[in-house]
């Protein structure tokens, strides 16, 4: 047996074809390295070139042409998630799986994490199966490949036979896909903010700067956590917070071009608690975040600041200020001498200041 690819609905392709099945071809030659310039969808002279390359590194007929035998082997070495409007209904599909082995691999998805409330064994690997395999796959992990191979009946794997093993891999890199789109507290490491003052904006880059050398020279400690945030992640905190403070729900999140999270999870509780996890993990407290605010636009800093003794410190006209507790920055006399340097305190955010308190 083997896989059916005729199940995926992909064009030969070749030079002069267009449309979101190029572009997956061109994404496909550029992840392995393939030199083609950029993924627009045309193929084009240099997509023909990286197509012929590609076909003489694998022993494949060189023709330029992306056909059946050019799809095979690509689909086994990554091309296969990449497919316009990929799902798992496709790659069951794709898996040979029939309506009788969809129901047994629902029921053993059931089964393996006691779903609940459980998936409806009707032969329809829809949205909500989808769900349930990534719910799946966040409780079992690096688990639910031994887990799935031993719950499914034995008609089901013997009507795979000798591609048993490669239909779950494959059905286990899906499943490891869609858990890791899924909101928490791992996004916090994706679209990371900066913490360098050459990154804030002018004039008020220079304004903490001058700032800054007032500190220094006075012999505070400064840890700077944030200065410019990129709108992706912006997002990614404005919505966590807003899911889990129930002020909108997870399904009615608008999406953000390059950022491919999903903020749906098998239950409405799953998708609050990641939402949860997330801001703990981005520290955002009770603070309001919001989509556009003067950390992505490079106008505010977060530091924290310390001294020890008195602080012995010039504002911005040379006039030396003595300050002693609180030894930190909600101190308001240190707070007065940021404001004539033109670096305001937002009170209540112990870290945050910026181009006007806000």
């Amino acid at each position: 047996m083997t896989f059916n690819i005729a199940a995926l609905g992909l064009p030969v392709l070749q030079n002069g074809s267009e449309g979101p099945a190029v572009g997956a071809w061109q994404s496909f030659l550029k992840g392995a390295q393939f030199a083609l310039g950029a993924v627009d969808e045309d193929f084009g002279g240099l997509t023909d070139t990286a197509t012929r390359n590609y076909q003489q590194k694998n022993n494949l007929p060189v023709t330029g042409v992306v056909d059946k035998v050019t799809y095979a082997l690509a689909l086994q070495q990554g091309l296969l998630f990449k497919v316009p409007n990929f799902s798992a209904s496709l790659l069951l599909d794709y898996l040979n799986f029939g309506i009788a082995e969809v129901k047994d691999l629902q029921k053993s998805l059931n089964a393996i994490a006691q779903l609940n409330p459980p998936l409806t064994v009707d032969g329809d690997f829809g949205a909500l199966s989808s769900k349930g395999l990534a719910q799946v796959y966040k409780q079992r992990d690096v688990r639910f490949r031994d887990d799935l191979q031993q719950r499914l009946a034995a008609t089901t794997q013997q009507k795979l036979g000798t591609d048993l093993n490669a239909a779950i891999a494959l059905i286990d890199d899906y499943a490891k896909k869609l858990r890791f789109r899924l909101s928490g507290p791992h996004w916090v490491k994706f679209f990371l903010a900066t913490n360098s003052i050459e990154d804030l904006a002018s004039p008020f880059r220079q304004r903490v700067q001058a700032f800054e050398k007032a500190l220094r020279t006075a012999g505070a400690k400064m840890e700077i956590t944030n200065t410019l945030r990129p709108p992706e992640r912006a997002y990614l905190m404005h919505f966590a917070a807003k899911i889990s403070r129930s002020q909108i729900r997870p399904q009615d999140v608008t999406t953000m071009l390059g950022v491919d999270i999903d903020w749906v999870h098998y239950t409405n509780a799953g998708s609050v608690q990641a939402a949860q996890q997330m801001i703990d993990a981005y520290g955002i407290g009770t603070n309001p975040v919001a989509l556009r605010s003067l950390h992505t636009q490079g106008l505010a800093i977060d530091w924290f600041i310390s001294w020890e003794g008195t602080l012995q410190i010039r504002d911005s006209s040379g006039q030396l200020v003595s300050i002693a507790a609180p030894r930190d920055g909600e101190n308001p006399a240190l707070m007065k001498v940021g404001a004539s340097y033109g670096v305001y305190k937002l009170l209540g955010d112990p870290p945050h200041w910026s181009v006007n308190g806000g």
